[in-house]
């Protein structure tokens, strides 16, 4: 008897297991595809797969095709452009577990350190040249210039850069193997998110004045005060 219930709860720790970690990535489609039909709820959430779809009888090629990569986003002060593509802004990858991004650099400007929690990304340099890289679970760092033409994947989770290092703005094609990859840019993450300033002066070795000015530059709410 006593042997029964140690291989039952031997099994189901086993079917718990490969529960949790099926449902740790995205689905998969049960269906060729679905096209959402326009949510008017404000309590949804715009990435979930679990959306009404269109009939095919309604859909069209159009339904399939996104145009918005055809030309950059709009370029902040540091010099960056992205045009982030998911299922909110094109619906056609709605169910299939893919998310794209279009990052344009200028001369010089960075693409800060960040990392997806939900996605590996393949990075492909469509223009110019740029400093690419990611650093693993040991502190190790991979990186080199990628010229035109080259490929990089950042494996899920780990915390990846790119900065353009010729003279031409530089274009890079990202795709990501989640429709919601998520991102955490590292400096905002740390400087921006209302940690307690005591445990960063311990952490980093910097002032208090230090910190107030990294958190004034981070915090998009300080920011706005300031």
């Amino acid at each position: 008897m006593e042997a029964n219930t140690m291989f039952l709860t031997k099994a189901l720790l086993l079917v718990c297991f490969k529960v949790c970690f099926t449902l740790a990535s995205d689905p998969d489609p049960i269906q060729d595809f679905c096209i959402p039909k326009p949510i008017t709820s404000p309590h949804h959430h715009p990435f979930s797969t679990n959306l009404p779809c269109k009939n095919s009888s309604e859909l069209t090629t159009e339904d399939f095709i996104f145009s918005g990569f055809k030309t950059p986003g709009n370029f902040s002060d540091t010099g960056l452009a992205t045009v982030p593509v998911n299922p909110t802004t094109f619906p056609g990858l709605n169910t299939l577990g893919l998310s794209f991004v279009r990052a344009d650099l200028k001369p010089g400007a960075i693409n800060p350190p960040h990392y997806h929690p939900r996605a590996t990304e393949v990075a492909h340099v469509v223009k110019g040249r740029v400093y690419s890289g990611f650093v693993d679970s040991n502190n190790k760092v991979y990186a080199k210039v990628m010229e035109e033409g080259e490929m990089m994947v950042y494996p899920k989770g780990l915390v990846h850069f790119q900065m353009n290092v010729g003279d031409v703005t530089a274009t890079i094609l990202g795709g990501l193997n989640s429709q919601s990859p998520g991102i955490q840019k590292i400096p905002s993450v740390v400087f921006g998110s209302g940690i307690n300033e005591e445990l960063l002066v311990k952490a980093f070795g910097l002032s208090l004045e230090q910190i107030g000015t990294l958190k004034k530059r981070f915090n998009p709410v300080m920011s706005n005060e300031h």
